[in-house]
């Protein structure tokens, strides 16, 4: 398994939808700001939003297990190979994402159960 780099590439606020469903003065995503670098292995990252974990972690274990080599949905998403531009799932204001593949190993830095 691969470490996978994750960069926020953007923190956005959809203002028109904000203003019509958003709480007064919501701003872009306070938990996360743009140039922000993460790797990610068998965890979330230390400091990671746990909702944007949730919604691309999927992409990180593809890209961690050797999705590398290949590109995602038949080449017709990203023209990268090794690259997934994934976003968190606030509907209001989502923070997109650039995942990278490594040829680091991941460390497990925890004992297993079993």
């Amino acid at each position: 398994m691969k470490r996978v780099k994750i960069t926020v590439l953007e923190t956005t606020l959809n203002k028109r939808l904000a203003a019509e469903y958003g709480a007064e003065e919501l701003t872009a995503c306070p938990m996360l700001r743009e140039g922000q670098v993460f790797y990610a292995d068998y965890a979330k990252p230390e400091g990671f939003c746990d909702e944007a974990w949730k919604a691309i972690y999927q992409y990180v274990f593809a890209l961690a297990h050797g999705a590398a080599g290949g590109l995602f949905y038949y080449g017709d998403w990203i023209r990268k190979p090794g690259v997934a531009i994934c976003c968190c799932n606030d509907g209001l204001r989502p923070v997109i994402f650039r995942l990278e593949a490594t040829n680091e190993e991941a460390i497990l830095n925890y004992k297993p159960v079993r």
